[in-house]
Order: C-alpha cells, then structure tokens, then sequence
C-alpha cells in the first residue's frame, strides 16, 4: 500500500494541529494555499475528506481526528529525535555529573591536561552522587562508584579500582586522638579495618558530612580520617597528608556511567579515555608511594 508524501502529511499535521490552514501557513514559513492544496492531495490520495469547511474556517471531522493522533505522535517523535541527534553530536560541551569530593580534589585539578588535550571541548561538571536520571538531569556521562544499582540499560564502562587509607597530617601523627568519619559514606572506617587489618585505637569519633570536609580537617591537624586515593592524590604527593597504613582496596570501583553506548572519538569516548589514564596514572603513583 503506498503512504501519503511526508509533506502532505506535515501539513496536514500543522493544520490539525493549529485549526486553521492560515495558522499552519504561518507556522510552516508557507502560503496559505499551498496548505490547502497539499490537504486536499491528502483527502484525494486517502478518498476521504479530513475537514468540514464551515465559513472559511476548518475543522477535523472523524476520520481527520483519528489521522491526527497518528501525524502527531509521529512528528513529536521525529522533532525529539532530530533535536537530539543534532545537540550531543554537533555541541562542544560536555556535562559530566560527579560526586563532589573527587571532582573538588581530583578532577577539576586535571581539567587542564583535558583542555589541553582537546580544547574544542567544554565541560560542564554537575556535583552529585549515586542515581541518576539521564533524561530528566541532562547530563552526558556520570563518574560514579559502584555502590549502588544503575539501571540495566546504563551503558558503564570500569574507570578503576577504589583504594582506601586512613590519612592524617605528618606532624599529628603521634598526637592525634580523633577519628574522623563521613555521613556520605557510613560504612568507610568499616570497610578499612576489613581489608587493612588495622583495629582501632582512637578515642574520639567527630563526624562531618562529605569527605571534602572530613580531609579538610585533617589538613587542619584535627585527627585522622579515610579516604580515596583519588581524593587525597595532590595532598599526598605535597606530603601534607600521610597514609599511615597504606592504601588497601576495599572491592568496590569506579565507573562512567551514559545513557547510550559509548561512540568511538566521539566527546564521550575522548573523556573516557582520558579519565582513564589518569586514574590509572593515579593508581601506579600511589602502589610506588607504598614501596
């Protein structure tokens, strides 16, 4: 069976849509009889009238009722459809969303190898953590570590290994009787004293809210706190932290998280690829650290 023109459809879509063929003239960048001439091809094509005419004014009739809740599905699909294909493909930016302590001290600190690597991107950083809803946030990829479940048609691609330590300033090392935890990951000091070995020998537990303020007040002299590797890497290499134990892997890791695969080169894939690297770039510091 053939179909009707895609253009006599459109048209027919804009009038319906607009109740008035002058309206859809306007809205289609036409005239008004170009309209009228393309509905009428339609209602001759099908054999059967869409509209009732009535004093120079249009209106569906049944049969164009039920067309019309075809045409205007399809077209919103299709508009939806184009718009998205051409956004993430022709737009520079990028928008990763990221928990705020690692993109606070580990990515944002390495942003400018990224520029230099590939300056015709712009990345936008979103600061959050666990779940994401792709659509509704508008984010391109999400850096995220695998303690919670993503949905099965998440594309994840493993960043690295996580590893913990308990880190504390060099010259409190002997004098510190604080232990500092972090609401945002309750199960941190649990996790180090089952992979390290290490019990617990502090006397005084203060709590605060995100690690970022946690490892600040450890930089402030105010005990001793767990952290990623990820999260303490330029504090370490400055030596205003100390791992006292090292830093054991505690069996979770890192991912990327996006909505669809990942296509090759494109800016995606070039992020990718670069966090990548500098994780593992990371990873191999920190295994040197310890001996």
């Amino acid at each position: 069976m053939k179909v009707p023109s895609l253009t006599s459809l459109r048209f027919f879509n804009s009038a319906a849509k607009t109740g008035s063929f002058v309206n859809a003239a306007e809205q289609l960048h036409v005239t008004h009889s170009a309209v009228s001439r393309q509905v009428r091809l339609l209602e001759d094509e099908l054999g059967i009238p869409l509209f009732e005419r009535r004093n120079r004014a249009v209106y569906l009739n049944e049969a164009g009722r039920y067309l019309y809740k075809t045409t205007s599905s399809i077209f919103e699909q299709l508009e939806e459809t184009v718009s998205h294909l051409r956004s993430p493909l022709n737009s520079s930016v990028l928008v990763v969303s990221c928990e705020p302590t690692i993109a606070m001290k580990w990515l944002i600190p390495r942003l400018s190898y990224f520029y230099a690597l590939y300056p015709e991107i712009t990345l936008h950083l979103v600061a959050a953590g666990g779940a994401i809803d792709f659509n509704k946030e508008g984010v391109d990829l999400a850096f995220r570590r695998d303690d919670f479940l993503w949905h099965k048609n998440i594309y994840a691609i493993k960043i690295c290994d996580e590893r913990i330590a308990a880190v504390v300033k060099p010259n409190n090392i002997h004098h510190s009787n604080n232990q500092l935890t972090t609401l945002s990951r309750p199960q941190a000091w649990q996790d180090w004293y089952q992979y390290s070995g290490i019990h617990s020998t502090y006397l005084h537990t203060s709590q605060y809210e995100h690690f970022y303020l946690a490892i600040q007040a450890a930089l402030a002299g105010l005990g001793t706190t767990i952290a990623s590797f990820l999260m303490v890497q330029d504090e370490l290499k400055d030596q205003q932290l100390i791992a006292t134990h090292g830093f054991v892997k505690d069996n979770s890791s890192y991912y990327l998280l996006s909505p669809d695969e990942i296509i090759p080169n494109s800016k995606q894939d070039k992020f990718k690829n670069w966090i990548i690297a500098e994780a593992e770039k990371c990873a191999i510091e920190t295994e040197r650290s310890q001996g």
